[in-house]
């Protein structure tokens, strides 16, 4: 604190009284504060073979995560031992600042599972292969599965009903049938269930195939998420080292509350780490919005429009929202999306996360299907992230600004690794290596492409005319709105291995900047780029494969440091402003952003530099481990 000095108090004891004034001020907002807050940080410790009537020490351990959860204060860490915990955890409260988390971790080097399910043992064989169960609805506590209908907005049912439970054979989610008929089909290797509530009873029937559920392990889904609070503004949370699995989460468009197995719900400063998050009937990760009585009721352009304004109200600023860091985490088997936010997820940072098999069984479909899927990603960092066989890569769908991609690897999508619908920008995605056949989808202006690897297609759109928003620079405040003519692109420096056409941007509404790129396979520059880099002997197909825990990239790059053009180095200053959000492309600090390493994050030759995401290149290396990313 500055002391104040003022010209009425300028004899000695006028000045002393101001003074010890401001002493006992300073004094009782001390007290209060240190009152509020433990004398020390604490660790509570949980295990199987615990009791929640106990006080939590490594010698008194309590028995649920729950019961820890409830004890906890800011600074504490719960320290979960070796076990399968079914439950849902419901933090009451977060901790106050980054340095003054409540941390909810797996102990070291201990397998900690939390679920969503529970063990069903009392099957009873109807018919050859297939099984039934009869338990009772209050077996499900208020909540069930069986009967919960997916829906909601841009939500697509494909003629029938789903229900967000599932069984789980060794581990493995059975589909479900639209019908019991289909069921008692006499297919047996064919996995199937259906259920069915009465009065009193839920009835589920499975055809296992040749499996025997009382030689095997099945287990149904039993709750709707894993770790997930109830209440808004739960900030500042660690989330570390579990398995989290089997959750009968409901559709998360960005127009509802987004409840994921595991989600920050309109919180602020979250890590999730270093877990694995699997078996999630629509999204694993949410970092979204809020439910309202608008929830599902607001599937249009418009209608999204007034979920922003109504967010605005609610919270949605940087100092209250967002911040979280995903790192590390194993993401899978989840039907919507691993990693979904709307609104909830600005000014995060999404790193170093394997995101792979979303959206595989394709039992019904919708407009969220992703790896990755924020809408309003303002300042986000989406970095050195492995991301395949999912229908899309990363999506970024409104109000992307601000917004990096940067080393992240992305092969194997059925619809594409990027697309950026209807943003505005700053958009910039450098050094990424980008595999499927199509590489990307852009209905967006305010981009910057440099150093990718594009082996795949590259889409645009003429126009949208949707009105979508643009927001203060490193803000949430809304500017304006604006459909979204095509152009307003930058393509530095990039290889174009596959059936990229850039010659549709010669049509462009907006201007476009392209300079120093290569383009193999029939790849076809845009006419703008007036020293393109042309291989018409070349032909280069980029293979990628998995060797043990390890994925590397095959390719013969030599030729993209021997090239005959200077190349820019790619700055704030080269790449301009954005057309429509009049920003520049800089960090989210506000500082100017060089883009000076490669995907290893080695620095770039001082002499000359090369086209695409690889600083070292020549003719005796043909191969690279991409995955983990290693220098």
């Amino acid at each position: 604190m500055k002391w104040k000095y003022q010209r009425k108090n300028r004899n000695p004891a006028g000045w002393t009284l101001f003074k010890n004034r401001h002493l006992a001020q300073c004094a009782i907002w001390v007290y209060l504060t240190l009152a509020a807050m433990p004398a020390s940080a604490r660790k509570f410790a949980v295990s199987t073979n615990g009791n929640d009537s106990q006080a939590g020490t490594a010698e008194l351990p309590l028995r649920t995560i729950q019961r820890a959860a409830e004890l906890a204060l800011p600074g504490d860490v719960i320290l979960v031992h070796q076990g399968i915990y079914r439950e849902r955890i419901n933090p009451p409260r977060g901790g106050l600042s980054d340095h003054q988390r409540i941390s909810y971790q797996a102990a070291a080097g201990e397998k900690v599972a939390i679920k969503g399910s529970e063990v069903i043992s009392n099957w009873v064989e109807i018919q050859p292969g297939v099984w039934q169960t009869t338990l009772p609805n209050s077996f499900f506590a208020g909540f069930n599965p069986y009967t919960n209908l997916i829906r909601g907005d841009w939500f697509n049912p494909q003629k029938r009903q789903h229900h967000t439970g599932a069984v789980y054979l060794n581990g493995n989610w059975l589909a479900e049938a639209a019908t019991l008929q289909e069921v008692l089909k006499p297919v047996p290797t064919n996995q199937l269930w259906f259920a069915t509530e009465d009065a009193t009873n839920t009835l589920i029937w499975a055809r296992f195939g040749t499996a025997n559920p009382h030689a095997a392990f099945v287990e149904i889904n039993a709750r709707q998420t894993v770790f997930y609070p109830a209440k808004t503004g739960v900030n500042f949370l660690t989330v570390r080292g579990f398995t989290l699995s089997q959750a009968a989460t409901p559709w998360a468009p960005p127009t509802a509350e987004q409840i994921g197995l595991i989600g920050t719900h309109w919180s602020r400063g979250w890590i999730i780490e270093s877990n694995t998050i699997s078996y999630s009937i629509c999204a694993g990760v949410t970092l979204g919005k809020y439910g309202d009585e608008w929830d599902n009721r607001a599937e249009s352009a418009e209608g999204y429009v007034g979920t922003i304004c109504r967010a605005l109200t609610n919270g949605w600023d940087k100092a209250t929202v967002g911040h979280h860091l995903v790192r590390a985490n194993d993401i899978s088997h989840c039907e919507q999306g691993g990693i979904v936010g709307s609104l909830g997820g600005a000014f995060s940072r999404i790193v170093e996360n394997n995101i792979h098999d979303i959206y595989t069984r394709r039992r019904f479909s919708g407009a969220e299907m992703a790896g990755i899927k924020l809408h309003g990603a303002v300042d986000v960092e989406i970095s050195r992230n492995h991301i395949y066989r999912c229908w899309r890569g990363i999506w970024l769908d409104w109000m992307a600004q601000g917004t990096r991609l940067s080393a992240n690897l992305l092969h194997d999508n059925s619809a594409d690794d990027l697309f950026f619908e209807v943003d505005h920008g700053p958009i910039l995605a450098d050094d990424n290596l980008l595999l499927s056949p199509t590489s990307l989808k852009s209905w967006s202006q305010g981009c910057a492409f440099a150093h990718n690897l594009f082996a795949g297609k590259i889409d645009t759109k003429p126009k949208d005319d949707r009105q979508t928003p643009f927001l203060q620079p490193h803000a949430t405040a809304l500017v304006g709105l604006t459909n979204n003519p095509c152009g307003d692109s930058r393509f530095i420096n990039n290889i174009f291995a596959g059936k990229a056409d850039l010659s549709s941007y010669d049509q462009s509404v907006l201007p476009v900047q392209m300079a120093g790129n290569v383009f193999l396979n029939g790849a076809r520059p845009a006419a703008v780029e007036t020293n393109p880099e042309v291989q018409t002997n070349l032909v280069l197909r980029p293979k990628i494969f998995q060797r043990g825990a390890s994925w590397f990239l095959e390719a013969n790059l030599d030729f993209a440091a021997a090239g005959k053009i200077s190349r820019p180095l790619v700055t704030t200053e080269l790449l301009g402003r954005t057309a429509i959000s009049q920003m520049e492309f800089e960090n989210a600090d506000g500082s100017g952003v060089t883009v000076v390493h490669d995907y290893f994050s080695n620095p770039w030759p001082e002499n000359k530099l090369p086209a695409g995401p690889f600083a070292n290149l020549n003719k005796t290396t043909t191969e690279w481990q991409v995955w983990p990313i290693s220098n």
